[in-house]
């Protein structure tokens, strides 16, 4: 990768190249997992389809996010969050060369980086169980919804999820989540819902029924395909 004409996205992948040893360890078997789909799916997509090559692209912005704090890469996302990567002509042959380059280590088990604080802090978020969260649903929860797994194995769905007073899922919800890809990467989804965005100038999830349902819509849209 040719860093004096690198842009932004191409900046990130030399990044996590440059910090490949630690991303199995710091992720965990679930979330290295998705990231190395993640690669093979922004390294397979059409270089001429701009959406399809910003969706992926994305979509590993996302799953970087579970970095710990500590980690380089997730310090570098941090200092641009709620800012849109946006690919450049060689994004995809930037994840050609990456994904060519090495082979990502197996995870190990031991944190390197200590607990999570981010996803300890959206589990204690208010949320339905998968019980509950049927029940509001008539059925099984759509594949939509945000589900989250606890340390315990049980699946809590965000409460924000759902219309006040036993209602269904709010409609916004679902649209949002489909963009955030909230059912490969619930907890990047989760972390757009309950963190401060400055765009709309609150918390998405405190937001509902205050702003306009196109204004969250256009507000992932904007994150998610940099349009």
């Amino acid at each position: 990768m040719d860093e004096r004409s690198a842009g932004p996205a191409e900046r990130l992948l030399a990044l996590v190249l440059a910090y490949r040893d630690t991303m199995g360890q710091a992720l965990g078997d679930e979330q290295y997992a998705v990231l190395r789909a993640r690669l093979s799916a922004l390294a397979a997509a059409p270089p001429d389809d701009d959406r399809a090559v910003r969706r992926a692209l994305q979509g590993v912005r996302l799953v970087l996010l579970k970095l710990p704090p500590g980690h380089p890469v997730r310090r570098e996302l941090d200092s641009t969050r709620g800012a849109v990567t946006l690919p450049g002509p060689g994004t995809v042959a930037s994840a050609r060369e990456l994904m060519a380059r090495f082979e990502l280590p197996p995870p190990a088990r031991a944190g390197a980086y200590g607990p999570d604080p981010e996803r300890d802090r959206l589990l204690r978020e208010p949320a339905l169980s998968a019980a509950e969260a049927r029940a509001r649903c008539g059925g099984a929860p759509p594949p939509e919804l945000i589900r989250l797994r606890a340390p315990d194995g049980r699946d809590r769905y965000p409460e924000f999820q759902f219309a006040p007073d036993g209602g269904i899922p709010h409609r916004v919800v679902l649209e949002v989540n489909r963009l955030l890809l909230a059912d490969i990467d619930p907890w990047g989804a989760a972390v757009w819902w309950l963190s401060g965005n400055t765009w709309l100038g609150g918390v998405p999830a405190a937001l509902l029924g205050r702003l306009p349902d196109h204004r969250l819509a256009d507000a992932a849209r904007e994150l998610a395909e940099g349009e």
